[in-house]
């Protein structure tokens, strides 16, 4: 049997490795989406299967005003004394000199229970992560961040121990790892083997220069020597490969004895002709999550075929588990809770923006702040998890105005997205139009040709395509009959590599709005949501 990678596709970044007996997980970032924090489950490495997004209450995750790609980074699960821990940073200042950022604590019995109340442990940087050590004792890593001029700000990684009968670090932090020369080390992991203490973390920024490093020591506090061949992987010499980025991540050692290990990685297009600046294309899909087989040599971990990510990979020997999938083709609705692979933007789906039991058999949107709001959106979206796929749905709306709109998003941040909504015109009334943001530029591809909807016309039909490097709209006044909006959009312009100054760690999003500038909240009903891979 074969791993093929990516496991988790899509928008599915800074991956941490779980096994408790016969069950694997992995947790991953969400930045500004909430709920925090995607787990995915598998009994064999190869089939994955979201079953918890946990940080699902604002008493665990308040992102009310964080700036795009703000939010939960690097989350790290571990299992131990007969329960989950789960480490997250809450990142509320991402640009300038400084890196405002929380660092919490909660714990569940199960994966998918009630997690508890957050302990707060830090803010001096990100990337946490808690190790527990053979002797009962527990450490806390993170990278430091200085926001001094004139000094690096990825200043090394730091320990410090971590008492949970008083819910705090205790004792003095140190700087136990400066990193290599590749720079701008983070993503910090620690494990114990043969004696050794292994300080896995991540160096070279998260774009094509990314990779991981290992160093270890026989005391926990250092000093730490680095692998004799590192990085441990890399993607970045060489340029051909399909999996590029590839770094950040965390091991596993399965029942038998074999060691994986699990990193971020994308998958990049190249866009057309001049449009090429990024000589290595770019990541619509975000990164997302491969796994490699490892082995042990001279007590130092290797990847199998060297040091860099291959799609194809031996799989462990384990009884292969498929699972159902938890996102149906047609969603309409019927459930009163959101499917788990529908994500918010930055506050729960609650009654301030939304209902699936106001309408049954309907998502009610309220109409709330526009698309550069980092506050209340209205917004309901899920990952592009492909760059061949569509995306349906049939909205009622009655805008009275032009401060009014609903309908489809292709959603990355706050500055880049292409929305195709119905709305009012004052000469023309309802209709349909498209407005399209490139880094915070506004514009109104379709002006003076927006299509009109018949007065007797109720509901509407939109749709969206996607075919590699392109992106377009279609509408239907029935259901059957399907009409294209002759505009092409770039999907490299929702990729992270598109994106180049603070905010581009997540990924393309497609989704259902409604905006109501005015006031008014009104509201917007959807019948159903379709996503097609093809």
């Amino acid at each position: 049997m074969k791993i093929i990678n990516p496991v988790l596709k899509g928008f599915n970044p800074d991956p941490s490795f779980c096994r408790v007996g016969d069950d694997y997980y992995i947790a991953t970032s969400t930045f500004e989406w909430f709920p925090g924090v995607q787990i995915h489950h598998s009994k064999d490495l190869i089939n994955w299967q979201l079953v918890a997004q946990p940080l699902d209450r604002t008493d665990l995750l308040d992102m009310k005003g964080n700036p795009d790609s703000g939010g939960v980074w690097a989350p790290q699960l571990s299992y131990h004394d007969n329960k989950f821990w789960l480490i997250y940073s809450d990142v509320k200042v991402t640009g300038g000199a400084w890196k405002d950022v929380y660092n919490y604590l909660v714990t569940s019995e199960t994966i998918d229970g009630e997690w508890s109340k957050p302990i707060y442990l830090n803010g001096s940087g990100f990337d946490p992560s808690l190790f527990h050590d053979d002797d009962g004792r527990k450490y806390l890593v993170n990278m430091l961040w200085d926001p001094r001029s004139n000094h690096h700000e990825f200043y090394g990684i730091v320990l410090q121990e971590y008492d949970h009968e008083k819910e705090k670090l205790v004792g003095d932090p140190e700087i136990i790892y400066k990193g290599t020369d590749w720079g701008l080390v983070e993503a910090p992991h620690l494990y114990k083997l043969n004696g050794y203490y292994y300080l896995l973390t991540a160096e070279g920024g998260t774009k094509f220069e990314h990779q991981a490093t290992i160093a270890r020591s026989k005391d926990i506090r250092g000093p730490y020597e680095t692998h004799p061949e590192n990085p441990l992987i890399t993607s970045f010499p060489y340029p051909q490969i399909e999996l590029q980025k590839a770094g950040h991540g965390s091991f596993v050692e399965t029942q038998d004895g074999e060691w994986y290990f699990a990193h971020l990685t994308t998958r990049p297009v190249h866009a057309e002709g001049n449009k090429l600046s990024q000589s290595r294309g770019y990541g619509t899909l975000g990164r997302e999550t491969a796994i490699q087989k490892v082995y042990w040599e001279d007590d130092w971990p290797y990847i199998v075929g060297g040091n860099k990510p291959s799609v194809e990979v031996e799989a462990p020997n384990l009884t292969e588990q498929k699972w159902e999938s938890t996102y149906p083709i047609v969603d309409d609705f019927d459930s009163t809770d959101l499917n788990i692979n529908f994500q918010t933007l930055r506050i729960p789906f609650s009654e301030e923006i939304g209902s699936l039991k106001e309408r049954k058999g309907y998502l009610r949107l309220y109409g709330r702040e526009s698309f550069h709001s980092l506050f209340t959106q209205s917004l309901v979206a899920r990952r592009w998890q492909s760059l061949d796929f569509e995306a349906e749905t049939k909205i009622e709306f009655e805008p009275e105005t032009f401060q009014q709109q609903a309908g489809l998003v292709a959603y990355y941040n706050t500055k880049n997205w292409t929305s195709f909504h119905v709305t009012w015109n004052e000469e023309k009334g309802k209709i349909l139009d498209i407005s399209s943001c490139d880094r915070f530029e506004t514009t109104r591809p379709i002006a003076n040709n927006e299509i009109v909807i018949p007065e007797s016309v109720t509901a509407v039909y939109l749709k969206m395509k996607v075919n590699k490097k392109y992106y377009q709209f279609y509408y239907s006044f029935d259901g059957e009959t399907w009409e294209e909006v002759p505009v092409l959009f770039d999907t490299y312009k929702l990729s992270d590599d598109y994106i180049e100054e603070q905010g581009f760690f997540t990924g393309a999003f497609i989704g259902m709005s409604c905006i109501d500038v005015s006031g008014r909240r009104k509201p917007a009903d959807f019948d159903y949501f379709k996503y097609k891979e093809n």
